[in-house]
């Protein structure tokens, strides 16, 4: 969300839709990779662990590297579809 945020706030200041979209990638890529790495990496150590939390930590380490390939990758592009279908 805060990747969308910024791209508003770059449309306000007169940078088109694309560029927008691209600036504010490369501006939040290194925050959601870092929180995204340590959450990961937190679970590393469940997975060796005890039987019953192997298949939970799984699944979150799991689920942090899709949400990282939506939130930076599947949501601009989406916006980048509707956008000009909202502007009319």
């Amino acid at each position: 969300m805060l990747l969308l945020d910024y791209v508003k706030v770059l449309m306000e200041r007169g940078v088109d839709l694309r560029e927008a979209i691209l600036q504010a990638g490369r501006r939040r890529l290194r925050p959601v990779l870092m929180t995204s790495l340590a959450a990961g990496l937190g679970m590393l150590p469940l997975t060796r662990g005890v039987n019953l939390l192997r298949p939970l930590a799984i699944a979150v380490i799991g689920a942090i590297c899709i949400s990282v390939l939506l939130s930076l990758i599947v949501t601009p592009t989406v916006y980048y579809l509707i956008a000009p279908w909202r502007a009319k």
